[in-house]
């Protein structure tokens, strides 16, 4: 009976090193393609998009003529380049992050890598409603900010630096809002328990308070209550899915 030749470790090593490789490079690719496709959507629809981001402003300025103000030639172009690939990422959102789920969830058993779909529509749907709460947010931190002088200023505001303010506040409270898809995936990971978190209570408020603070770009409290309360309900629901889950 002849013997087969076992494999050394750092043989073994390197298969698995590159067979990761592969791996992320599949993914890579098929989050790359989606995001391109949801950004050609994105671009038809970019122009509908803008006007409706810019209504914001108007509305926070009461003054009902003011516009926003196009500095360059490229700007129209740019901002509408700049708006199609942050809406091709939200769109294709589903499927880089199921990708991204896929990817660094290899080592969790079968039964718990069946959380994937519920995990990834959280996460979208979380990151949705994050950035609706931001746009609820936004007259009123556009008011704080556009009055926070004390005087009246001739206000000349770039359409390009105003989409980016209301792209990071967007970004920000979606984010946010994934506070509890983390705080599950840890206790699925067994890296914390839910008698940790009930424990961290009054850490984790100031940790939310702080973090809620540094974030929000327009630093105005409208955005940070509106954003630390419902991360804190997020902890407390986060244990109590991971009573149910016996973490």
């Amino acid at each position: 009976m002849v013997r087969s030749k076992e494999v050394p470790l750092s043989e073994k090593a390197k298969m698995s090193f590159f067979a990761h490789i592969l791996e992320l490079r599949k993914r890579l690719m098929i989050s790359f393609v989606a995001i391109a496709l949801g950004t050609l959507v994105a671009y038809v629809i970019a122009p509908s998009v803008i006007k409706w981001i810019a209504d914001f402003y108007v509305q926070a300025s009461n003054q009902p003529d003011v516009k926003l103000a196009q500095t360059s030639v490229l700007d129209a172009f740019v901002l509408r380049i700049k708006v199609a690939t942050y809406g091709g990422i939200v769109v294709s959102s589903p499927v880089w992050m199921f990708q991204l789920w896929r990817f660094i969830t290899p080592g969790l058993a079968p039964k718990e890598k069946r959380y994937a779909i519920p995990f990834v529509t959280a996460s979208v749907t979380l990151f949705l409603i994050g950035g609706a709460v931001a746009f609820m947010t936004l007259t009123k931190a556009l008011g704080f900010l556009l009055s926070s002088g004390g005087v009246e200023y001739f206000q000349v505001i770039s359409a390009t630096s105003y989409v980016s303010f209301v792209t990071i506040m967007f970004i920000a409270f979606g984010i946010s809002f994934q506070f509890p898809v983390v705080l599950v995936f840890l206790l699925l990971a067994r890296i914390v328990s839910t008698k940790q978190l009930k424990s961290f209570r009054r850490g984790a408020i100031m940790i939310i308070i702080i973090f809620a603070a540094v974030i929000t770009p327009s630093a105005d409290p409208y955005s940070l209550f509106l954003m630390a309360i419902p991360m804190y309900l997020f902890y407390e629901i986060s244990i109590f899915i991971g009573r149910m889950l016996k973490r």
